[in-house]
């Protein structure tokens, strides 16, 4: 399986609004709930109104349509990353998973998941 490197860096953030954001830019992911709105995107396209932000983060994508029936992806590459002691943070759309860690781990989460076989471009 492909795994894809996204260039840039990347923060997550807790917002007010969607009033502030920019849903033209390349990345963009919003979440709300009845608790708290939260927004994923390129630290450059944080909102200036952002009530918390965690700067840092660094992604990288499946690299491939992943139908709804199959089972495990996300979960064999989160047990791969967390017996390495790097945590993430997933953000799914329709098509694919998005896995995020921290920029000091990144470079390390790449090595262990290509030995693992993942083949990362």
């Amino acid at each position: 399986m492909q795994l894809k490197k996204i260039g840039g860096e990347f923060s997550v953030c807790r917002i007010e609004t969607a009033a502030d954001i920019n849903f033209n830019t390349e990345f963009c992911f919003a979440g709300k709930t009845d608790e708290e709105f939260s927004l994923v995107c390129l630290t450059e396209d944080v909102p200036e109104g952002a009530i918390l932000r965690d700067d840092g983060w660094k992604a990288f994508r499946i690299q491939s349509v992943l139908d709804f029936s199959l089972i495990g992806i996300l979960s064999k590459i989160s047990a791969i990353l967390a017996e390495n002691q790097i945590g993430i943070f997933a953000v799914s759309t329709y098509n694919t998973d998005y896995i995020l860690t921290k920029a000091e781990h990144f470079p390390k989460a790449l090595e262990v998941l290509a030995e693992e076989g993942y083949e990362i471009i």
